[in-house]
């Protein structure tokens, strides 16, 4: 059987193409050039281009891996987007990365392009916690070790360990230099994420020496931080992927994505040197982007996170898996249904009964397999993000959310089991920064276990000091251990409390 070519600007078949642009400039540097950016942000700017032209190749920086920069320079930036589901699979090739860099070994290279006055729009998807910031308060980070490391020898360090480290040296660079304006546009999963952006760059920027910081601080009113919700479910590569690549385009592409056919990204029209055609490329432009982050943040991904955990414990490894059992489509349901979605200002361009059933056609999406370790990971950052605010806004008026709690319930046991209980080889997969910092209260009892863990500020003070929602997570956790995922379920559908025994 004849080797297919690998993919290339020669090889790629011309109707893949997602745009036919010719040499695109760089206008666009992106923070994180792991699989989501390219499924999305990247995918959106391909339609653009195709729309409209514009000088705006993506240059994108990978944190620390190798991997996927080699490859991509190795295939001329090229590499395919493959879009499934249960009834087709579509195969495209975006085509507007203009270089590769990682920033652990080209740090340099990437303050300069930061510093380019050509680069206009500066992206980040480098997850929640590359952001370096304390969910409980919002805040940067300062005892973080990189932080503290980037801050303590700024002016001996010309290769920041953090990512608000080489934004904020890109950004002193540009004040010095030309002062063209520039934007900075978060594609992560946080709430304000713009303006959460904004507040941790001054936030490391005030850290610096006097004068440098006394130079950048003029600079950064010419900076626009938008908002922006973005909302596609991306998977992890596997050779399936690349099967399909080579089945639908005669070629080898070593770093293809996969995604769902669904594509969704509202952006703040607030930028200081021009944007993209997005708004034709498939973007919503608009004035308040909060009403829709709080609706997939909450409905999206809260829910998500529950059937991730519930999944896990339940021994599946893929989403789909997982909403097949009944007593976690239920679970998913009420918590969505009467947990969430009382406490989101649904927007008015929203018709949510369609948005509902979409989310569990996009749940139910066999044909992607998303899996339960990858949604589950890092749930003490997301959770930070997604459970407090609609618990408290129950809790005050007397509610307790008995779903919220089983998902915090079903996240402890997943990350931090209780001695003695397996939780299943997808739990045990998770990655997650709080693992080390709940290690120690495993040992005991259900309720203690959890007053120490929410303690140590998991998901911020005043959802901590709620006795009722503490002891219903307790009580949960309990019955996880000892009973599994269907009388968790139960019992948080019927709202009172299961006898001892």
């Amino acid at each position: 059987m004849p080797v297919l070519p690998l993919l290339s600007a020669g090889s790629t078949p011309p109707a893949a193409l997602s745009h036919t642009r010719g040499t695109l400039p760089t206008g666009i540097v992106h923070l994180g050039l792991g699989n989501f950016h390219r499924a999305h942000q990247a995918v959106h700017t391909a339609a653009a281009l195709a729309a409209e032209d514009g000088p705006w190749g993506i240059l994108g920086v990978a944190r620390g891996s190798t991997a996927i920069a080699e490859a991509l320079r190795e295939q001329d930036m090229r590499y395919a987007v493959v879009e499934l589901s249960p009834a087709a699979t579509k195969v495209s090739v975006p085509a507007v990365h203009t270089g590769a860099l990682v920033a652990a070994h080209q740090s340099g290279e990437v303050v300069r392009a930061l510093a380019a006055p050509s680069t206009r729009i500066v992206t980040l998807t480098v997850t929640e916690h590359g952001y370096t910031f304390d969910p409980r308060s919002g805040r940067l980070d300062l005892a973080h070790p990189d932080v503290a490391a980037d801050l303590r020898d700024w002016r001996h360090r010309p290769r920041p360990r953090t990512t608000l480290g080489l934004i904020v040296r890109g950004l002193q660079h540009r004040a010095r230099t030309h002062g063209a304006p520039v934007t900075i546009m978060s594609c992560d999963n946080l709430v304000h994420n713009g303006r959460l952006t904004g507040r941790l760059v001054a936030e490391f920027a005030a850290g610096l020496p006097p004068a440098e910081r006394d130079e950048l601080e003029p600079y950064l009113g010419t900076v626009a931080f938008p908002d922006a919700m973005v909302d596609r479910i991306v998977p992890a590569t596997t050779d399936a992927y690349r099967h399909a690549v080579a089945a639908h385009l005669g070629v080898r592409d070593a770093v293809p994505v996969p995604a769902e056919p669904f594509s969704m990204w509202v952006i703040q029209d607030s930028f200081a040197a021009g944007r993209p055609a997005w708004d034709r490329g498939g973007a919503l432009l608009t004035d308040d982007v909060g009403p829709y982050e709080l609706l997939k943040l909450r409905l999206l991904n809260g829910t998500h996170s529950l059937i991730a955990y519930l999944g896990a414990l339940r021994g599946c490894d893929t989403i789909p898996e997982s909403i097949t059992h009944e007593e976690i489509r239920d679970a998913a349901t009420r918590v969505l249904r009467g947990e969430y979605l009382p406490t989101v200002p649904v927007p008015a361009d929203v018709d949510i009964e369609q948005y509902v059933a979409q989310l569990f056609e996009r749940w139910s999406n066999s044909a992607l397999a998303h899996r339960t370790r990858q949604v589950g990971s890092d749930g003490s950052v997301k959770l930070a993000q997604r459970v407090p605010g609609p618990a408290l806004t129950h809790l005050k008026a007397g509610r307790v959310p008995h779903h919220l709690a089983l998902t915090v319930a079903a996240y402890l046991c997943c990350v931090a089991p209780p001695d003695g209980f397996d939780p299943g080889p997808a739990a045990t997969a998770m990655t997650d920064p709080a693992r080390a910092r709940l290690a120690p209260f495993t040992a005991l009892p259900a309720r203690a276990f959890v007053t120490e863990a929410l303690g140590t500020g998991l998901l911020g003070t005043d959802l901590a000091a709620c006795d009722a929602f503490t002891g219903r997570v307790a009580e949960f956790v309990d019955l996880l251990v000892r009973h599994g995922v269907a009388a968790a379920t139960r019992e948080a559908a019927s709202g009172e409390p299961v006898p001892a025994g």
